[in-house]
């Protein structure tokens, strides 16, 4: 016999007994549905769990904190940065420098009509901001190659530094003093800021301790960052200067001022971030930074790492309670391929009279436990999409009935934080092929007792079996 004739043959016997191969695909449908579903609400639990610890912080950026480095700690410095930057899967390495030990201040406008405090400054290594996943609102990056003029140095701002400013002609005490993001009129249209921050004329300056200026630049705005809090507020309200202009405003400000370091960290930089291509080799990167000897190394990689265990943890749980029910469908395969070879005992003989090989009985019998496998799991696909759909609708659904669904115990059953939001079940094309060749191998894999006990029946006997 073809193939073909194998597959006909296979596909007629399973018509022949509807009612019983439809009851048999059920239990296989079930368990398919059951497992497809778990999973899917696993997958899409650990999305919400990345989703929410990215609203922390970048969950492929490591912090490296040097702040009470021990005796055998190395060095944070350019060397050490370097090595860094060389490591496998490392994007970009650079220092999140504060300059709180600048005692500077902005001004702005005619006179220096308007001034801010120079509070929420950062030194980042401007070639490094792209990779590290900072994005811009307007404007350019700083190029550290550029030239933009003699005492003046290109910086980048938050949306709202511009509401940083004070009139310095108003006393601190009058509402006209400062204005604030989000303050409206008594029309209630939104307040605009002094000036706008990317045409206006900005100037940093800083004074001795007995209030004389020393020293002035004019600074460029050459782009406005897009506010990320997972990156820090200063992409809010805050500036940003290329690394060497900020230490060199530092350095000449402690020159000025006889300012010492007052036995403060010499140990190189204080904060390094250090942004690697890929989640999943982010503890690899992690370790590798420590046999440098680094001790105060962070990610959020453990958190999410435990939310994802709880996760799997539920998953196993009722996973298990689904793969019972696929269990007791690979026993009803059994069961109902068994009963077909007594009732085709006959049948099988006369095969073998007319010379069919063993294999291709041998082969029949698999194809229809197979099929009865590969059926339930198309069916059981098709119904936990449909399961997928309602869940994730739910809520839609319910409220156009006029009722409202609490949606937290599912939160609850999977061991995840907070509310569940977005998509609550997600059913990838992966799991769908999985299922579907899971299924029909447990087909196959039921339909192997029954078919060896086939080949065994001996042609005579079976002749003249009723």
């Amino acid at each position: 016999m073809k193939i073909s004739d194998l597959i006909r043959l296979s596909t007629d016997n399973l018509r022949r007994r509807k009612g019983r191969t439809a009851l048999t695909v059920i239990g296989v449908v079930v368990g398919t549905c059951a497992i497809v579903v778990m999973i899917s609400l696993g997958i899409a639990m650990n999305k919400q769990t990345d989703a929410m610890l990215e609203s922390y912080g970048d969950l492929t950026q490591i912090q490296i904190f040097n702040y009470g480095a021990g005796p055998d700690e190395p060095a944070m410095d350019e060397a050490m940065l370097q090595e860094i930057r060389g490591m496998d899967h490392v994007l970009a390495a650079t220092p999140y420098y504060d300059a709180w030990e600048l005692q500077a201040q902005y001004a702005a406008g005619k006179k220096d009509r308007y001034g801010a405090y120079a509070w929420n400054m950062y030194g980042i290594q401007s070639d490094a901001m792209e990779p590290m996943g900072f994005h811009l609102q307007s404007g350019n990056w700083i190029d550290p190659n550029a030239s933009y003029g003699k005492d003046t140095i290109p910086i980048l701002v938050g949306p709202n530094f511009v509401y940083e400013f004070h009139d310095n002609k108003r006393k601190p005490d009058s509402p006209k003093y400062q204005r604030y993001f989000g303050q409206t009129d008594a029309s209630g249209n939104p307040v605009e800021p002094f000036f706008d921050i990317e045409n206006e004329k900005i100037s940093l300056f800083y004074t001795n301790d007995e209030g004389k200026e020393i020293k002035r630049y004019t600074l460029k705005v050459v782009g406005v960052l897009e506010t990320d809090y997972a990156k820090g507020y200063f992409t809010e309200a805050g500036v940003v200067m290329d690394l060497k202009d900020v230490q060199k405003l530092v350095a000449e400000y402690k020159k000025a001022n006889k300012v010492t370091n007052n036995g403060q960290n010499n140990n190189g930089y204080q904060e390094v971030y250090v942004k690697v291509d890929d989640i999943d080799n982010v503890v690899a990167v992690e370790d590798a930074i420590r046999e440098l000897g680094f001790q105060e190394v962070h990610s959020m990689q453990q958190q999410r790492e435990e939310m994802q265990g709880s996760v799997a943890k539920s998953q196993m749980i009722l996973g298990g309670l689904a793969a019972i029910s696929l269990l007791v469908a690979a026993l009803n395969i059994m069961n109902t391929m068994t009963m077909a070879i007594y009732e085709r005992t006959k049948e099988i003989g006369i095969m073998k009279v007319l010379g069919c090989d063993l294999w291709q009985i041998h082969a029949m019998f698999l194809l229809e436990s197979g099929f009865i496998g590969f059926i339930g799991g198309t069916v059981g696909i098709v119904v936990s999409l449909g399961i997928s759909f309602v869940l994730n609708h739910l809520t839609m659904i319910m409220a156009f009935f006029g009722q409202q669904v609490d949606m937290s115990w599912l939160s609850q059953m999977m061991g995840t934080w907070g509310e569940v939001g977005g998509e609550i079940s997600i059913v990838p094309v992966w799991l769908i092929l999985a299922a579907l060749a899971f299924a029909t191998l447990v087909g196959v894999l039921s339909g192997i007792a029954p078919a060896g006990r086939a080949v065994k029946i001996s042609a005579l006997e079976a002749i003249r079996h009723n």
